[in-house]
């Protein structure tokens, strides 16, 4: 008899109360090597408090985060980064004076086992410089290498942080609103991007998005969260058929009942 495989992300319980206040309230996800996910809900709903705990930012105060099988609920970010979980934020957080290829060149330094070296002038055919350059080429700036990260469009900004975690060969990424601010006529090739990655190098990848339409034609899968909970978890188009997450975003609040019967 085979092995099962190991979920790539599984969340048993997770709850997160600060100041007497309940978070994240019993969220449970499990979530297969490979898959394309889409984290939804109305504003509040606990989003981004969900991926800040996924990667460390915050602790949880019950439940448990297995991520191929491990359990990493106690792990430091940095710990968590090393095994292969990579993150963007609804705000940049690349190096905005160095350029474009000095940033994905630091991300692929490290995934050599390297270190987040600023002082070191490298030339163009060391290990870390041509795989950057490879990731450059599959986001297409090829023709920003020299530019200022901080003086590139929003889109391309978006472009490069998905270069900068193809660089570290993470094996689950966390997409936090990566359309956010993205001129329209951007969005497209940002999508084509992001299905790129996901196919190219079969990581797992999560993506709160609140363009609905864009997210929908993306995923495999969508988990619903309302109030800190997760309250739906299916293929879209169910998603978009069940009548407790149609209520959800009406804002017309479901009962623990409904709640509870729904979850995945």
């Amino acid at each position: 008899m085979s092995t099962p495989v190991p979920s790539a992300l599984k969340i048993e319980g997770l709850g997160l109360q600060i100041g007497g206040a309940t978070i994240l309230k019993d969220v449970d996800l499990d979530i297969a090597p490979g898959s394309l996910v889409g984290v939804i809900g109305p504003n509040g709903a606990g989003k981004t408090t969900l991926f800040n705990v996924i990667s460390g930012v915050a602790k949880p105060t019950s439940g448990r985060i297995l991520m191929h099988g491990e359990d990493i609920t106690r792990s430091s970010v940095p710990q968590r980064a090393r095994a292969g979980l990579g993150r963007t934020f609804q705000t940049s957080s690349l190096f905005p004076r160095l350029s474009v290829l000095e940033n994905v060149r630091i991300a692929a330094q490290v995934g050599l086992g390297g270190n987040y070296s600023l002082l070191r002038f490298p030339r163009r055919t060391d290990a870390a410089t041509r795989i950057a350059l490879g990731q450059l080429v599959k986001v297409g700036l090829t023709h920003k290498l020299d530019t200022a990260a901080g003086d590139i469009s929003h889109g391309d900004k978006r472009k490069l942080e998905i270069a900068v975690l193809l660089a570290t060969e993470s094996r689950i990424v966390l997409l936090d609103e990566p359309m956010a601010g993205v001129a329209s006529g951007d969005v497209p090739g940002l999508v084509d991007n992001i299905r790129e990655m996901q196919r190219d190098t079969q990581c797992t990848v999560l993506m709160v998005e609140h363009h609905i339409d864009v997210l929908m034609g993306l995923v495999d899968q969508v988990a619903v969260m309302y109030s800190g909970s997760i309250i739906a978890f299916d293929v879209p188009q169910k998603i978009m058929e069940n009548p407790l997450v149609q209520s959800a975003y009406l804002g017309r609040t479901a009962s623990s009942d409904q709640t509870k019967g729904s979850a995945a």
